[in-house]
């Protein structure tokens, strides 16, 4: 399955959870939600996924982590925040950039429609 067909399948999944769970929840308990789900969908979904950093001679085994890393090649960032903003799409990027992924997707949960959350973030640097 392609980045864009695995994230538009990942997409309607999220909307399922959001839609039964609505908003204003912890990020968390979107987190566990949606990987059940896409777990129980029979695709690959890693949680907490730990990227490290290398920058010239320090290496930091654990220095950020996604939320969820979908068959080893999408990345999802959640938020149950007001609003998204420029940090982070830029957190999404860095973690596109360090894991040398092409696709994410940033998730707002905490919206009425789901997908007036939902910004696709591609690694321009491939």
């Amino acid at each position: 399955m392609t980045e864009n067909e695995l994230s538009n399948k990942i997409i309607g999944l999220a909307i399922d959870v959001h839609s039964a769970l609505g908003p204003g929840l912890l990020e968390s308990a979107y987190k566990e939600c949606l990987y059940d789900k896409i777990n129980t969908s029979g695709i690959s979904v890693e949680k907490e996924k730990p990227v490290p950093l290398i920058f010239e001679t320090v290496k930091l085994d654990c220095g950020y982590r996604i939320d969820l890393l979908v068959e080893n090649k999408l990345v999802l960032e959640l938020k149950s925040i007001e609003a998204l903003n420029d940090i982070h799409l830029a957190q999404t990027l860095t973690y596109l950039k360090l894991g040398n992924y092409k696709l994410g997707l940033l998730m707002n949960f905490n919206v009425l429609k789901l997908k007036d959350g939902i910004k696709r973030i591609i690694n321009g640097t491939l």
